[in-house]
């Protein structure tokens, strides 16, 4: 039987690049995104490129508790165990704490903090009994370092990671790992059509072998925070 995992945000940048990482070596996975035409594509490209796994897609949008409990009992109709959960759902929305519009905190603490924790909740039932397991939650340099425009995204991406460090002290003792990425600048759609030269941002395929190094470390240890960041630094 195939390992599991799954990953949320999984059509594009990082998320995307984690699911072909693991897709590669041999997992099955369950994704979802908002868009569901993404979605098809991308099941009809791993069915073509990675034929002896299986993927399960779901359209969700994660900043609605609803939803994310929809795609909970997704999961828990479509496999009874999994392996990995990547909460990689998020948005960036710059601005100033004092200038940006009402509603901008709240529409980014729903989609980069609320999304995990519910999720989380909801699917951990399925993890627990067996008494391993691995939780990587996508965080961010923002999530410890404030930065000029930062604003409300860097208060939700805070929060995420005290999130998933209070999480790893309640799993230690049930055998799962728990681990916080934190990447700086690092391709995907948010910086499309941004004039910069390839080499200044990581790479999202950086990310995922991170991801995989991380998982495949004994069961006796685990990497609780990975600080990710281009060559020449911060932008």
């Amino acid at each position: 039987m195939n390992k599991r995992i799954i990953i949320t945000g999984a059509t594009k940048g990082i998320g995307r690049a984690i699911a072909e990482k693991f897709a590669r070596e041999g997992f099955d996975a369950i994704v979802c995104a908002r868009n569901n035409d993404d979605l098809k594509a991308m099941k009809s490209e791993f069915k073509k490129h990675f034929p002896k796994g299986k993927l399960h897609i779901k359209k969700a949008d994660l900043s609605k508790k609803k939803q994310v409990l929809a795609f909970a009992e997704f999961v828990k109709k479509t496999w009874d165990r999994f392996d990995i959960l990547v909460n990689n759902a998020g948005v960036f929305l710059p601005g100033e704490i004092t200038k940006e519009e009402d509603g901008k905190l709240e529409s980014q603490i729903e989609t980069n903090l609320y999304s995990a924790y519910h999720l989380t909740r909801a699917v951990l039932p399925l993890m627990l009994p067996q008494k391993s397991g691995h939780i990587f939650n996508m965080c961010s340099i923002a999530s410890f370092m404030a930065y000029p425009n930062g604003g409300s995204y860097s208060i939700s991406k805070f929060a995420l990671l005290g999130f998933s460090k209070v999480l790893r002290e309640e799993l230690k003792t049930e055998g799962i790992k728990v681990t916080s990425i934190m990447p700086g600048a690092t391709w995907s759609a948010s910086w499309a059509g941004v004039d910069l030269p390839e080499s200044r941002l990581a790479k999202a395929e950086d990310i995922a072998e991170v991801v995989w190094s991380a998982f495949s470390l004994s069961a006796s240890a685990v990497v609780e925070d990975i600080v990710v960041r281009p060559q020449l630094g911060d932008l």
